[in-house]
């Protein structure tokens, strides 16, 4: 699992770079620090999306060997963006379980005066404090970085070694990440998360397991092929499963959506007629 969800870390956050050269009112999300906080080596590409002739190519290149990733990044981004500034005045903290070049922490207004720890593979933690040195001189003082291999580190452990507190109600991120993760990765997750106080939150992704099983691999096959038969990508679930699967950690289901549903919110005001995955769905769930 580490090595080939590493390889996948920057990719979200250059598409929300190469989003950034449309027209205000075209963009699905804004994100001035996406290009700052990326490695040397992906600034290049996004440099070359500013004309729109190839960033629309770059775009059809994408979505023909990955249909919906594009307009399904955009829309669970801004998801996850909208129910974490929701809830500001209603936590103590937040995590980022495998947050990779993810700018949460230093964009969204009234994040500053909350502590937050980022979760990620020890390389990936590396190359972004690197870039956060050169964006900000000093690496803001309110995030903390806890380096894991989810499926074989005790995450309570390591939050606990860096003054992380169950006391204190948290904002939970997963996005990106279950699907590559064992069942006992997941149910470690899941038991370091039963631990949470009354009122925490989460929002994390999921690809439907119709998926990886192969009842529906025809959505995609080259990603079937890619992913599922190469053993990258490992858990799903049935989005039926979660209400009775959540609440034996004492969770309780808000919104269980499809992309489609936010393609609605995000998408179809911006004019532009962008895919969104079926394979994918995001979960928002509240700690009782």
């Amino acid at each position: 699992m580490a090595k080939a969800a590493a390889q996948t870390g920057s990719s979200p956050t250059m598409i929300v770079a190469i989003e950034q050269y449309f027209p205000e009112e075209k963009r699905i999300i804004k994100d001035d620090l996406a290009y700052r906080i990326l490695p040397s080596s992906m600034k290049g590409i996004v440099g070359q999306m500013q004309l729109d002739s190839v960033r629309n190519w770059m775009i059809q290149t994408s979505e023909k060997e990955s249909p919906g990733i594009w307009g399904g990044i955009m829309c669970r981004k801004r998801y996850i963006d909208e129910k974490l500034i929701d809830s500001i005045s209603q936590i103590d903290a937040v995590v980022n379980l495998g947050a990779g070049f993810d700018t949460r922490s230093y964009r969204l207004e009234g994040l500053s005066s909350i502590p937050i720890w980022e979760v990620d593979q020890p390389e990936t933690i590396k190359t972004k404090q690197k870039q956060l040195l050169k964006i900000f001189e000093d690496i803001p003082a309110h995030v903390n970085f806890a380096s894991i291999d989810f499926d074989h580190d005790n995450l309570s452990t390591i939050l606990s070694s860096l003054g992380y507190s169950y006391e204190k109600r948290t904002f939970f991120i997963w996005e990106g990440v279950t699907q590559y993760l064992t069942n006992t990765g997941i149910q470690s997750i899941f038991d370091f998360l039963a631990k949470a106080v009354c009122g925490s939150r989460i929002a994390f992704t999921y690809v439907c397991k119709d998926f990886l099983d192969g009842r529906n691999a025809d959505v995609w096959e080259k990603g079937y092929d890619d992913y599922v038969r190469r053993k990258i990508w490992i858990f799903g679930m049935e989005p039926e499963i979660w209400p009775s699967y959540l609440k034996k950690y004492g969770w309780q289901i808000i919104e269980d959506l499809g992309y489609d549903e936010m393609a609605e919110k995000y998408i179809k005001p911006t004019g532009r007629k962008l895919f969104t995955s079926p394979i994918e769905r995001m979960v928002y769930a509240e700690k009782l």
